[in-house]
Formats: C-alpha cells, sequence, structure tokens
C-alpha cells in the first residue's frame, strides 16, 4: 500500500483516512506474518503503516479490531480471486473451472503468504468471534465449488455436505503446509488439491485421469 506524499498534498480528507485505514490493515497482516499474533502491536502496526498511534485509534478500536478488518479484507481478496479464475474459465467444464479455481487461490498465496497466514493460520487463533468468521468465510466457497458440479447418478448421490467437507478440506491442508513453514510453495500442491476436489465429484479414477492429463 502506497504511503501518502510529505506536506501539502491536495488530497481529500475522505482519501487520507481511507489511505490510513488500507495501510494499517496492510501492516498488520505483514506483522502478524512476520512476529504472529501476541507479538504483534498497536505500535508495530503503526510502524509498519507510517501512521502515527493517535491516527490508528481514529480507524480502530483496538488490536483486535483491526485484526478483523484485516481478516475480513484477506477473505475478500481470496475470494475475488477464485471468482475471476471462474470466471475466465465460462463456458468451459466444471472440471477446468474448478481447475483454473485452484489454480488461482494457489498462485494467490504464492504471491501473498501474509495474505494465506491471516486466512488460514491467524484467524484461528484469535478467538471464537473470529473462528466464526472463519466459517462464514467456508460456508460462502461453497455456491462457487457446487455451481456447475456433476450430478452423480441416481442411487449414487454425494452427500449434500460435500461441498462444505472438500472447502474445509483445502483449508485444512493449507493450514498444515503453512504452519509447517517448511518453505515450498504453495502452487507445488496443485496436483494433490485439484485432486481432491474432483474426486469427491467424479471418483478417483477419473480425477487422476484429468490431473494426470493436464
Amino acid at each position: 500500500m502506497e504511503r501518502l506524499p510529505r506536506g501539502r498534498h491536495g488530497l481529500s480528507p475522505e482519501f487520507v483516512a481511507r489511505n490510513q485505514r488500507e495501510r494499517l490493515i496492510s501492516g498488520l497482516t505483514e506483522a502478524l506474518y512476520e512476529v504472529g499474533y501476541h507479538e504483534t502491536t498497536v505500535s508495530l502496526i503503526g510502524r509498519r503503516a507510517a501512521v502515527s498511534k493517535s491516527d490508528f485509534y481514529k480507524h480502530f478500536e483496538s488490536k483486535d479490531d483491526c485484526f478483523v478488518a484485516a481478516y475480513d479484507a484477506a477473505v475478500d481478496r481470496i475470494r475475488e480471486r477464485v471468482l475471476a479464475a471462474c470466471e475466465a474459465a465460462e463456458g468451459r467444464s466444471w472440471a477446468e473451472r474448478m481447475s483454473e479455481a485452484v489454480g488461482g487461490l494457489l498462485d494467490l498465496f504464492d504471491e501473498e503468504p501474509a495474505l494465506a497466514s491471516i486466512a488460514l493460520v491467524e484467524g484461528l487463533r484469535a478467538g471464537r468471534g473470529v473462528y466464526d468468521r472463519y466459517q462464514a468465510a467456508i460456508e460462502s466457497f461453497v455456491a462457487i465449488i457446487g455451481n456447475g458440479a456433476p450430478r452423480p447418478r441416481v442411487g449414487d448421490e454425494v452427500p449434500e455436505a460435500t461441498d462444505e467437507a472438500v472447502i474445509g478440506g483445502i483449508a485444512s491442508l493449507l493450514s498444515r503446509r503453512i504452519l509447517a513453514a517448511e518453505g515450498e510453495r504453495l502452487s507445488e500442491l496443485f496436483p494433490e488439491i485439484l485432486e481432491f476436489v474432483l474426486a469427491a465429484y467424479l471418483g478417483a479414477a477419473e480425477a487422476r485421469r484429468i490431473v494426470s492429463a493436464g
């Protein structure tokens, strides 16, 4: 997030306030990634954002309040990237759209590891209020994965909870890899995650065939 120029700049108070808020959210996200939730302080957030402590409290009541805003912003960014990937594959098969969605998600996390961390790791450490948001975020992706998903033959129905279980499984797998801090790029997990998604609807053999075919 770009800092404002020093001195007189002719920018509206509304623009300045929005810019400060966005920088504080970015500052908290980066601080969390580097030092963790408990070591992240209002002073540290302000230094990363180049925003004074007094101005911090014009936007947020506390570090927790800033965290909630940062978490919501992270989920919005992730959802936007996944939806954009699906839209780019409009008119193609469901499996191809899921391939683009998974690829877009993992590329975003490689580009912005701090974003992945706040969404998939720190959010689960910040207390019940954010955990409820985490569950709501999981549910918000259910419609994306279920849109156009193949319907199985009669007598071989996919359980109603499948969509949510698949999204939750992806989040769990990625969060474990982030916590392990093995230094790998999350995009390296693309074949494994795509096969996991497809297998829930198409069966293991067909999912493996599609992934192997590239």
